[in-house]
């Protein structure tokens, strides 16, 4: 199947082609909202849309065939990386998030697609514009979610 896929991963800066994506610890900078959700096992959520929930998954890494998405979670690292990437050991559909992603026990780098991401408030505007409604998303919004 992963033969038919063209699959993203955005994280961490500095691999290089061959290079493993792994699981990384969980990341909760002082005074990110959506650090502080993460913290407290609850989903923040910005003008209703659920954004980043915490990983169902940890032990995990994401990989997505939408790569704006992917995009997105790279620059949530400061000046993180976008990734081509093919799963390592197994492949597993994610039901936590609301564009085709699965996730592995690892990513194989096969190319750096960007260093240094940031996203521009336009590409923040068209993602959110894709955004799921919150009355769809597989992303469910628990009641006492943190809206930002």
């Amino acid at each position: 199947m992963t033969g038919e896929l063209t699959l993203w991963h955005g994280g961490v800066a500095g691999l290089r082609p061959g290079d493993l994506v792994e699981p990384a610890p969980r990341k909760i900078v002082d005074g990110c909202a959506i650090c502080l959700a993460h913290a407290v096992g609850k989903t923040a959520t910005i003008d209703g849309h659920a954004i980043g929930p915490p990983n169902a998954q940890e032990g995990r890494v994401y990989l997505t065939t939408d790569r704006a998405y992917a995009k997105f979670y790279a620059s949530k690292w400061i000046y993180g990386d976008l990734y081509r990437v093919v799963p390592v050991v197994d492949l597993a559909w994610s039901v936590e998030d609301p564009f085709p992603t699965w996730t592995a026990e690892a990513g194989r780098v096969v190319s750096v697609y960007e260093r240094a991401v940031r996203l521009t408030n336009a590409e923040r505007r068209r993602l959110l514009a894709r955004w799921p409604d919150p009355g769809t998303s597989l992303w469910p919004v628990e009641p006492g979610g943190v809206v930002l």
